[in-house]
């Protein structure tokens, strides 16, 4: 029975293979089948139409956008810029005229907002010179990588109320190596990829992002923020040496800055010069690139302010300077900066119209350079300035401009010096710290 069994269903399927054959009853079932879908053709050319029409509308449109588009691109390629004529002005004739004290030669920062390292690194190189007859080229960007550790802890700690940028001041310099110590330029470019030149863009819109993340999710916590912000440094500058070789020994950054440098950070002194605090007195300097804050600037009257530059630069010191650099009178071409009478007469160069101008917002804090030399020219006081800024390699001496005196009254907001500029002053300094400790 089993065989024929088997014998009649496979009977039963063979047949239903070879024809549509209806077995136990019939198949009354609906079904269902795949058919090229239908297009109505009277909608299917109304579409066609409208589908020229939009074409033509937006042909027409991208015409008219693509028109305007070239007109603004030409007028801001031949936009001209307000500046000052020179050549009336008799300007030092090269940096060597100066015979300035020892410096490297300028460094370009490149597409970094990271002066205020580039100047003050120089400044100190210059020190240690001066100092202990070394000559040490240093990394600026090992400074730069902790002060941006150092800036987003600051930024978490203060859940977002501080800004995360990549300016800073001079000070933070003497803060970082204090902390994380410093290393030769030939341990630490900071430069990764292949590359040549900086460009901190990328990594600080990676850094923003992350910090959008994080005021998002509500997910402030240091250590993991910290961690993340040193994946995106090292991937971006490298990671920063640990350790490193030192004629035939191995030293830490630290163990290097204070063993090696020698450097006393308290023996540098930072100075501005405002009517918004008190003279002779210690405060702050209040602008976005202060973010710690920090209230170490001995606030000095004008007259003095300059005359401790003018001072030091005729000593063989330098200084680390910074300021507004984008007054007609600046010209990178003209390698110089000057004030023109135009701006303001000579005579009315003073202490009100430096704070009138600081005060609406026509003197910025934009840029930190070092002052390396001093010479007299006519009458003229003229300073040389070694700077990282592309601006200074537009004319004929790559990385130098010619800063007159009028320029540093008016438009240097702040230096720092070494405490010998001041010695003098000591005495003021205490009186009127007396002075405000009895208010």
């Amino acid at each position: 029975m089993k065989k024929y069994g088997i014998c009649l269903v496979t009977a039963i399927m063979a047949v239903s293979l070879l024809a549509p054959v209806t077995l136990f009853g019939g198949d009354d079932k609906d079904h269902v089948r795949y058919v090229k879908d239908y297009k109505d053709p009277v909608i299917k050319q109304m579409k066609e139409e409208m589908d020229s029409l939009t074409a033509l509308s937006d042909s027409i449109t991208a015409e008219i956008d693509k028109k305007f588009k070239d007109m603004k691109k030409e007028k801001k390629d031949n936009k001209e810029k307000l500046r000052f004529d020179f050549r009336n002005v008799n300007k030092p004739s090269s940096p060597e005229a100066f015979k300035a004290p020892f410096h490297y030669p300028p460094v370009p920062q490149y597409y970094t907002g990271t002066c205020w390292c580039f100047c003050t690194t120089s400044f100190m190189e210059s020190e240690i010179k001066r100092l202990t007859g070394k000559e040490i080229k240093l990394s600026e960007i090992y400074t730069v990588y902790w002060e941006y550790v150092e800036k987003a802890r600051g930024y978490i700690q203060k859940r977002g109320n501080q800004i995360f940028a990549q300016g800073g001041e001079s000070d933070g310099l003497f803060i970082i190596w204090e902390k994380y110590g410093v290393v030769p330029l030939k341990e630490y470019s900071g430069l990764t990829g292949g590359t040549d030149k900086h460009n901190h863009k990328m990594l600080q819109a990676e850094i923003m992002d992350y910090f959008g993340l994080v005021k998002k999710t509500g997910v402030w916590d240091e250590e993991i923020n910290i961690a993340h912000i040193r994946v995106i440094l090292d991937k971006y500058l490298g990671k920063p040496p640990e350790k490193f070789s030192y004629k035939g020994k191995k030293i830490t950054p630290l163990k290097f800055f204070k063993d090696i440098l020698k450097v006393n950070t308290d023996d540098y002194i930072q100075v501005m010069s405002t009517l918004s605090e008190p003279f002779y007195l210690a405060g702050e300097f209040d602008v976005v690139d202060n973010w710690r804050p920090t209230k170490t600037y001995y606030n000095l009257p004008l007259d003095e302010f300059y005359e401790r530059i003018k001072m030091a630069a005729k000593k063989g010191y330098t200084v680390c300077i910074g300021g507004d650099v984008s007054e007609p009178g600046y010209n990178g071409f003209e390698d110089a900066a000057i004030i023109p009478d135009f701006d303001i007469p000579q005579e009315y160069i003073n202490q009100d119209s430096r704070e009138f101008r600081i005060n609406n917002k026509t003197t910025s804090d934009d840029h930190g350079i070092h002052l390396v030399g001093y010479m007299e020219k006519d009458g003229r006081d003229w300073f040389l300035i070694k700077d990282s800024a592309r601006s200074s390699r537009h004319g004929d001496f790559h990385g130098y401009y010619f800063y007159r005196d009028d320029y540093i009254k008016m438009k240097m907001l702040t230096y720092s010096v070494h405490k010998d500029i001041m010695k003098d002053l000591e005495d003021k300094f205490e009186e009127a710290e007396k002075e405000t400790a009895k208010k």
